[in-house]
């Protein structure tokens, strides 16, 4: 589910995601885990997808995670001065009812059933209502999202007017921060990128006793009017779901309020951005080391190939 009110016609991508290591120094062995790969959803399939890596690693091997993302599982075991890991993906997002905020339960509601877990879809969902390394348990979160949420507002409701706020209070910096960045410290300077801004939209959620987990993906960027696509422009980005009970997951963008479900392609969820970061791995030698990452997302026609 999500939270746009505009008609969602779907849409075709074809996604390329290139990451680049060069070091200083010869590494002799790396060890990486990928989260390139889109997940496979009742909304969105992946008609194509290619993974091509520079050198050619000895180990290669996929499987999911406990959240159920593919990972697929590199290892170079000869000296090379950097690596190439280019990700291309041909992605369908077919559309989606729209949904009546008024109609879902009451926020309380959702979070009483999360503490009993007395049925296997809340105990599923609990797994994303405990703090974790970057979304911890904070007093200023309570108090920041609890004028969002007086009793018996509907959940989808309370959650969209959280994110609304967080939209207009945080400003979108992309000097201000690092990935490393407590969500305390965006909080007071109210600065930061998507990751923050998801961040802090999690930690608003738990505070409330609610489930939300971390989403990571691609968003499709608009040219503005008369403005040709600038290819690589694009990047990973990240945005939020929120349990609102059964099999029900709300989108939510609080730094993109207005994208549209097919906006959006999804690779992976969990806790937080340490559980889907797309590259994540270690290394022995290479001294120092400098990382470019280029992203471009392009729509596809129907038939296209």
């Amino acid at each position: 589910m999500s939270s746009p009110s505009l008609p969602d016609q779907g849409a075709r991508y074809r996604v390329r995601h290139i990451t680049r290591y060069h070091y200083d120094e010869s590494a002799v062995l790396a060890h990486h885990q990928l989260r390139l790969e889109p997940r496979a959803l009742p909304r969105q399939q992946s008609e194509v997808w290619r993974l091509e890596i520079e050198p050619k690693p000895a180990v290669s091997a996929r499987h999911l995670d406990c959240y159920g993302n593919p990972i697929t599982y590199i290892a170079l075991q000869e000296p090379h001065q950097g690596v190439s890991i280019a990700a291309e993906m041909d992605v369908e997002i077919t559309p989606q009812p729209p949904l009546d905020l008024a109609t879902t339960t009451p926020w309380e509601g959702i979070r009483d059933r999360l503490a009993a877990a007395s049925d296997a879809a809340a105990r599923e969902a609990a797994a994303f209502a405990f703090a974790s390394p970057r979304v911890p348990f904070l007093p200023a979160l309570v108090d920041y999202a609890a004028p969002s949420f007086p009793p018996d507002r509907p959940i989808a409701e309370a959650a969209i007017d959280l994110t609304a706020r967080i939209h207009r209070d945080i400003t979108f910096d992309a000097g201000a921060t690092t990935v490393r960045t407590p969500i305390a410290e965006v909080l007071e300077t109210r600065r930061g990128v998507c990751q923050d801004l998801a961040h802090l939209a999690i930690g608003c959620l738990r505070a409330q006793g609610l489930a939300a987990r971390y989403v990571s993906g691609y968003l499709r960027t608009i040219a503005p009017p008369d403005a040709p696509r600038l290819v690589g422009a694009d990047a990973s980005h990240a945005w939020l779901s929120l349990w609102c009970g059964d099999d029900t997951w709300l989108d939510l963008d609080p730094t993109n309020p207005g994208a549209l479900p097919s906006d959006r392609v999804t690779l992976a969820w969990g806790r937080d951005y340490g559980d889907v970061s797309p590259v994540r791995g270690a290394l022995f030698g290479g001294g120092r080391h400098s990382l470019s990452v280029v992203v471009d997302v392009v729509p596809l026609e129907p038939g296209a190939q």
